[in-house]
C-alpha cells in the first residue's frame, strides 16, 4: 500500500459517501416536508406521467359527475312541472264528467275548465332553470325547447322531452277544451283529452328512464373517481412513517459519516512521522 499526500483517496471515498447520504437524507426531510414522494419529474419518471394523466381524467369525470348533478335537476323539475299537469288533465276530465250531471252548474264548470286548461299551458310554457326553458321556447306553446345535450362521460347524453310530450297534440287539445267552453258542450271530447294525457305520461315515462341512465352512469362516476384518487394517492403521496425512518437514519449516518471523513482527511499526517 502506497502513502499520498496529494491525492487521499480514503478521505475522498468518505467524502463521497457523506455526499450520497447527506442527499438521501435531504430527500426523505422535503417528502416529509411536502408530504409528497414525487416532487419533481425525475423522482419517478413513469410515475409522474401515469399520476398526471390520472389527475386530468378524475378533474374531467367531476366536472362530468356536475353535469350529471344538471341534468337531474333538468328532469326532476322538468317531471314536477308535468305531473302538475298530468294532475290538471285529470281535474279537467272529472269536471268533464261533472258536466253531464243536469244538477250542475255548467257555466262554473266551464269556467274552471278553461282556467285549468290555462294554467296547464303557463306551466308548460314558464318552467325554467335560471332562465333556460325545459319545455316549450320562451312564453309560447308553438315551439318545443329541442334536445338538449350533457356531457356526462361516454357518448353524449341528450335530453329530448318533446319527442315524447308533443306540444302540438297537448295545445289543440286546451284550445279545444276553450273553445268548447263557449257553448258548455263536452260530448265525445274525452278522446281528445285521453290523446294529450297520455303524451304527458309518455313524457313522465320517457323522463323516469332517462333519470335511470343518469343515476346509473353518477354510480359509476363516483366510483371511477374513488378508485383514480386511491391511484394517485399511491403515486404520488409519501410514506410518512417511512419517510421518518430514513431521514433519522440519514441524520445518523451523516454524524457519523462526517467523524470519518474528518479522521481519513488527517490520515496523511502520520508521513509526518517518516521526517523525525
Amino acid at each position: 500500500m502506497s502513502f499520498s499526500v496529494n491525492t487521499n483517496l480514503g478521505a475522498l471515498q468518505a467524502y463521497n459517501a457523506l455526499a450520497k447520504v447527506n442527499a438521501e437524507t435531504q430527500k426523505a426531510q422535503l417528502r416529509l416536508a411536502t408530504t409528497k414522494r414525487i416532487n419533481q419529474v425525475a423522482d419517478d419518471t413513469s410515475g409522474y406521467n401515469v399520476g398526471k394523466k390520472l389527475e386530468a381524467q378524475t378533474l374531467k369525470q367531476k366536472a362530468q359527475l356536475n353535469n350529471i348533478a344538471s341534468a337531474k335537476n333538468y328532469l326532476a323539475t322538468a317531471e314536477s312541472a308535468l305531473q302538475q299537469v298530468n294532475d290538471k288533465f285529470n281535474q279537467i276530465s272529472a269536471k268533464i264528467v261533472d258536466t253531464q250531471d243536469p244538477l250542475k252548474d255548467k257555466a262554473s264548470l266551464a269556467a274552471d275548465i278553461v282556467t285549468l286548461a290555462n294554467e296547464i299551458e303557463s306551466v308548460l310554457t314558464s318552467t325554467n332553470i335560471n332562465g333556460v326553458y325545459l319545455l316549450t321556447s320562451t312564453g309560447t306553446m308553438s315551439t318545443a325547447v329541442g334536445s338538449q345535450t350533457f356531457d356526462i362521460g361516454g357518448a353524449s347524453f341528450a335530453i329530448d322531452i318533446d319527442s315524447k310530450l308533443s306540444l302540438s297534440t297537448i295545445k289543440a287539445s286546451t284550445d279545444e277544451l276553450k273553445a268548447a267552453t263557449s257553448s258548455s258542450t263536452f260530448t265525445g271530447f274525452n278522446t281528445k283529452l285521453d290523446a294529450a294525457v297520455g303524451k304527458v305520461r309518455d313524457a313522465l315515462g320517457y323522463i323516469g328512464n332517462q333519470t335511470q341512465a343518469v343515476n346509473s352512469r353518477e354510480e359509476y362516476l363516483v366510483s371511477a373517481i374513488a378508485n383514480n384518487t386511491a391511484t394517485i394517492s399511491g403515486i404520488f403521496d409519501a410514506d410518512m412513517a417511512a419517510e421518518q425512518l430514513n431521514a433519522t437514519k440519514g441524520q445518523i449516518s451523516s454524524q457519523v459519516a462526517t467523524a470519518m471523513l474528518s479522521q481519513m482527511n488527517t490520515a496523511p499526517q502520520q508521513l509526518l512521522s517518516l521526517f523525525r
